[in-house]
């Protein structure tokens, strides 16, 4: 059995919960920077150059919300590491790959620096056997951060209360709110990447769970731009999900389909096929089929599908380790990955499950709202 992810309660201003978690979450943060910083180091990107870029990037931030900046601080100095170390861990797709040089980018690609899968599934709940919508995920990413990630309950005084499942220093990843609104999110790759400057995507995900309306977490998706391409899915426990497979500087909707919503990593909206180049199915191929799979194994239950149903279908094994659930492997840059974590949310319970591992030990902990 796999250890859980443990659960991180934070409260108060931006500042003071960034300390909270930070002094709670110190171990797994420093754990996720020293894997990160090796991995720049050897690309010749040295800690003066990093800090540099971050400056220049700091005014993006700040113009975004300046409270997750300070928050950002707060974890820094909470976990007793530089504040630059924090930022990476929000930024550090589109803080390196904006600084490199073609040369640089080139070596980021090869050593794996891009998402490393995702499948994603809203179920409507006209297709549950309780009438209640389902949103879950796999998030695939490197093996060593099932030791670095943390579960983020955020209480707060200024708007919805947020429950997300996160690397450790991170704002946020997927989730849910106390409002009823679920974010999951999943990686995503086109031409049109890293040409200008964007939010980071951590800042944006956490911008949609702060939001006590569905309409302005929608808006957050949608209009914010981006460094590079991503998609997320966002729903709300009323019985509405839609899809946004965002470019840089533009978003695509794509909506439910016989009762469900599934994505893994390559595009599928034809409006988007026709404007842009999907370049992750190389590194993605599993991509092809894994969203298929998800549905094909849930369509048969339709109407009465179970929180079970859901977790058997992102468990699925078939054409392992090249799978929906993916055991630990070497991926196509050959570095260890896996299914860090399935996340299943239940928005109208204010519940989400996690287990860690998953192709390894298949054990959920639920999360909530309540002590």
């Amino acid at each position: 059995m796999t250890q859980a992810f443990p659960l991180i309660e934070i409260s108060g201003a931006p500042r003071e919960r960034g300390r909270q978690y930070g002094r709670q979450a110190a171990e797994r943060i420093v754990k996720g920077v020293s894997h990160y910083s090796a991995q720049i180091q050897k690309l010749g990107l040295d800690q003066p150059k990093l800090a540099a870029v971050i400056r220049d990037y700091l005014p993006v931030m700040e113009g975004f919300d300046a409270a997750h900046v300070e928050e950002m601080r707060g974890i820094a100095e909470g976990a007793g590491i530089p504040f630059e170390d924090v930022v990476l861990l929000n930024a550090r797709s589109e803080v390196l790959k904006l600084a490199a040089s073609p040369a640089l980018r080139e070596r980021l690609q090869a050593a794996g620096e891009v998402d490393d899968g995702c499948t994603g599934v809203v179920v409507m709940p006209g297709a549950t056997a309780r009438g209640q919508l389902l949103h879950a995920q796999n998030w695939d990413w490197k093996h060593e951060c099932a030791e670095t990630a943390v579960v983020l309950r955020v209480r707060r005084e200024d708007g919805p209360d947020i429950l997300t499942f996160t690397e450790a220093g991170g704002l946020a990843r997927s989730g849910l709110n106390a409002a009823g609104i679920a974010l999951t999110a999943n990686f995503l790759e086109s031409n049109l990447d890293y040409r200008k400057v964007g939010v980071p995507l951590p800042l944006i995900r956490r911008k949609i769970l702060e939001q006590e309306h569905l309409a302005l977490a929608m808006r957050a998706a949608y209009v914010t731009r981006k460094s590079g391409s991503n998609n997320m899915m966002v729903s709300h426990a009323g019985g509405v999900a839609v899809n946004f497979e965002c470019a840089p500087e533009e978003t695509f909707l794509l909506h439910p389909s016989g009762g469900l919503l599934v994505h893994a990593n390559h595009w599928l909206s034809p409006v988007a096929l026709g404007k842009l180049r999907d370049t992750g199915i190389a590194s993605t191929p599993d991509t092809l089929y894994r969203d298929t799979r998800v549905r094909e194994l849930l369509e048969p239950h339709h109407g009465a599908i179970e929180v079970a149903h859901v977790k058997a279908a992102l468990l699925d094994d078939f054409a392992s380790p090249w799978s929906v659930c993916r055991p630990p492997r070497l991926n196509l840059a050959s570095n260890l990955s896996a299914t860090v974590a399935t996340v299943v949310i239940q928005p109208a319970a204010r519940l989400m499950e996690v287990a860690a591992l998953p192709a390894v030990s298949a054990e959920f902990t639920a999360y909530g709202f309540a002590d």
